[in-house]
């Protein structure tokens, strides 16, 4: 009847809350102390990338689902049953979008601090990204992907201090806590380009064997990286000065930990660092980025065309640094 005053019951019980995230991808430019002679030891410099990145969709369920996973299967349930034993809630769990792991672009970080988040959002845990680092023991050397996560952008952490972290291992193998974030800008609108040859990057105890066998690196290399980082590379990002840049990455290709990490393909990713004027190898490879303001493509076939003549396929794609982190929607 007009006038007359209606009640509405919401059935609690019938809501399932469902989250949405994207995360970045990101480039490992290089460890930065590895001879702990001041008293710390990792420190990293990376940069978030807005391509390949992770997207999941996150729904309430009684058990554990996952489906839609292309190439990550196992880092995906990994993630979701430390996520299940710590908050005693299933999840189903759509994967959208993912990428390749143990070609140096982070997926294995990114995949577990979204399946992290995406319990935190749908349960109302309250976690932060250093909390879900912890639970997922990632971050236990380099801090770049806990950071470009949660930020974007250019990235410089901290490293660890050897009271907490008295060997040189990787983040596979660290029970450190996440590295703090020290420096963070805004990077150009230029070009990156990648290209993921056919190949694996070190994981597992062939990492550990690395980081042991390389570890402590000589202790003017590190000097030289400090100096390269602070009064060349950081400005170069300021000052958008590409030459200065690419500069400051090349000379970092031969010098500490990143010198071991290149070496370990002998002079296969040597012979990349020619073909454009800022070339690097990410984390601990294979993938080799370029970054320009020109000829995106011409660089990207150039790539293609090198890997070819070695006998190795590869992938390849031009991308652009993101200086924002991960997309949430409830």
């Amino acid at each position: 009847m007009p006038g007359t005053d209606r009640k509405v019951f919401l059935n609690l019980k019938s809501i399932t809350f469902m989250v949405r995230l994207r995360t970045p991808s990101r480039i490992h430019i290089t460890l930065i102390d590895l001879n702990g002679a001041i008293g710390r030891v990792d420190g990293g410099v990376g940069l978030a990338l807005e391509e390949p990145h992770i997207e999941i969709r996150v729904r309430e369920h009684d058990s554990l689902v996952i489906k839609g996973v292309t190439v990550n299967g196992e880092r995906f349930r990994i993630s979701a049953e430390k996520m299940v034993s710590y908050c005693r809630k299933g999840a189903e769990i759509e994967v959208i979008s993912d990428y390749e792991s143990h070609v140096g672009l982070g997926s294995g970080t990114q995949i577990s601090l979204a399946v992290g988040k995406a319990f935190s959002e749908i349960y109302g845990l309250n976690l932060t990204t250093r909390q879900i680092a912890e639970i997922m023991g990632r971050g236990g050397t380099s801090g770049i992907g806990v950071a470009v996560f949660d930020h974007g952008g250019l990235i410089v952490d901290g490293g660890h201090s050897i009271k907490e972290k008295k060997d040189f291992l990787p983040s596979s193998a660290s029970k450190a806590k996440p590295a703090p974030l020290i420096a963070r800008l805004d990077f150009p609108d230029w070009d990156i380009v990648l290209a993921i040859p056919e190949l694996k990057g070190f994981f597992g105890d062939e990492e550990v064997n690395l980081f042991q066998k390389s570890c402590p690196v000589p202790l003017d290399d590190v000097r030289e990286i400090c100096h390269l980082i602070l009064m060349k590379m950081l400005p170069a990002v300021v000052e958008a000065d590409l030459d200065s840049l690419g500069v400051a990455i090349k000379r970092i290709q031969e010098l500490g930990f990143k010198k071991a990490e290149v070496e370990q393909y002998g002079e296969l990713i040597k012979g990349c660092f020619d073909l454009a004027d800022c070339v690097g190898m990410s984390s601990t490879g294979p993938t080799v980025y370029a970054i320009t303001d020109t000829g995106a493509k011409e660089i990207e076939r150039s790539f293609r065309d090198y890997f070819k003549e070695k006998g190795f396929e590869c992938r390849s794609l031009v991308t652009k640094a993101r200086n924002r982190g991960v997309e949430i929607e409830v």
